[in-house]
């Protein structure tokens, strides 16, 4: 279940904000590779597994992975011989097969010194022409065209989870588009190492990545995979929505039935990300994004940014109102702050542009799901009328 930089990498579901902080410049996010990677096919998991809690149940581990001791890069580790003492008392893994896992990883020098990197960079307000930059990345013809031939070919599992979640087919896509363009990066690391190199040496956040650690351990186990296998992003994330193992757990869906869920296939990517937006508070047939009219210089006198919300009232006591008519007395608004190249623009953000923001807490983020969504939506209006 993520923000990005100025690089051939991403990661996400909120995961900047875990690993940095909250921070008002909302570093901007790439696709994650000019490679195309094509992920080790998945076996079929028993239908049991289904179950709540599936952690729980005595599930055998997929891998022939055994040793007395862990080598390689991280023997010596206490954190990991803690870790591993945790996830046998807790989850009942046999102890040799962890360590013959964990003695197979390989530390990700690249990935620690890139966030060393970021970790200092990421202050200050969004400079003059950061949202035009970070659109460009986005709004192009290679996201629209791809966007509606992926909806051409897999348009009845899209009409199924707008169906079954309220979600509408085009911000369902727009995260796949924003995340690894329908599958085409989805990433080329093997997310054991990414996890074990950032639950063990990044020191800022490796609570937090051990215990996506272990969550991917017990994902592993529960849908029957060998864990030396699954590809990803650098920091973890998997498929073409880019969950976290967390986020697998929690909200990843068999969309097409086949009793796994399965993130790099299309349909279950598809229900999943309908399943998360739903989960977080989807409200079906409300807008989004609006254009604000009134006062607009009145604007400068509010924060804007996500932390900050404001009810209809307030926005319009300051002579500031939506430019479309919506029923939002009772909806908590967000003022955002757009800086193009030659002006500022602002728009106001209903609660639906929030949820979006559940899956990358950026404001540009958000937008760029939103513009592309809508982009993508009459591309396909337009190809279907032709």
């Amino acid at each position: 279940m993520n923000i990005g930089f100025s690089i051939s990498k991403q990661f996400s579901l909120g995961l900047a904000l875990l690993l940095f902080g909250g921070c008002a410049s909302q570093p901007e996010k790439t696709p994650l590779s000019s490679q195309t990677v094509r992920t080790p096919s998945l076996q079929p998991a028993p239908s049991q597994i289904r179950q709540a809690n599936p952690d729980l149940r005595p599930l055998s581990s997929v891998g022939e992975y055994r040793a007395t001791s862990i080598s390689g890069d991280y023997a010596g580790y206490p954190k990991l011989q803690q870790f591993i003492n945790s996830m046998v008392q807790k989850h009942g893994f046999d102890r040799n097969y962890l360590n013959g896992l964990f003695s197979q990883a390989k530390r990700k020098q690249w990935t620690l010194d890139y966030l060393t990197k970021s970790d200092q960079s990421l202050h200050g307000k969004p400079g003059k022409g950061s949202w035009s930059r970070y659109r460009a990345k986005f709004l192009d013809a290679r996201h629209i065209d791809t966007g509606v031939r992926f909806w051409q070919k897999h348009q009845n599992a899209l009409k199924r989870a707008s169906q079954q979640y309220g979600v509408p087919a085009e911000y369902i896509l727009g995260i796949m588009a924003v995340e690894t363009t329908f599958g085409s990066y989805v990433g080329n690391h093997r997310v054991i190492d990414a996890l074990t190199t950032l639950a063990f040496d990044y020191q800022r956040r490796g609570d937090y990545f051990r215990s996506e650690l272990e969550h991917f351990l017990v994902m592993s186990r529960s849908e029957h995979l060998d864990p030396s296998k699954p590809i990803g992003s650098f920091a973890g994330a998997m498929g073409l929505g880019q969950f976290m193992p967390s986020s697998f757990l929690e909200w990843a869906v068999d969309f097409n039935g086949d009793g796994r869920r399965d993130l790099w296939d299309p349909e279950d990517s598809i229900g999943s990300v309908a399943n998360y937006f739903a989960k977080h508070g989807w409200k079906s047939g409300q807008p989004v994004v609006s254009g604000i009219q009134g006062n607009i210089s009145t604007a400068n006198t509010l924060e804007p940014g996500l932390d900050h919300v404001y009810s209809l009232q307030h926005l319009t006591q300051a002579g500031l109102a939506p430019s479309i008519e919506c029923h939002c007395n009772d909806e908590q608004l967000r003022l955002l702050w757009l800086r193009h190249n030659d002006v500022d623009e602002y728009k106001i953000g209903f609660s639906n542009f929030y949820v979006i923001t559940r899956y990358n807490q950026s404001t540009h983020y958000a937008m760029a799901v939103h513009e592309l969504a809508q982009a993508i939506k009459n591309a396909f209006s337009r190809a279907n009328k032709g």
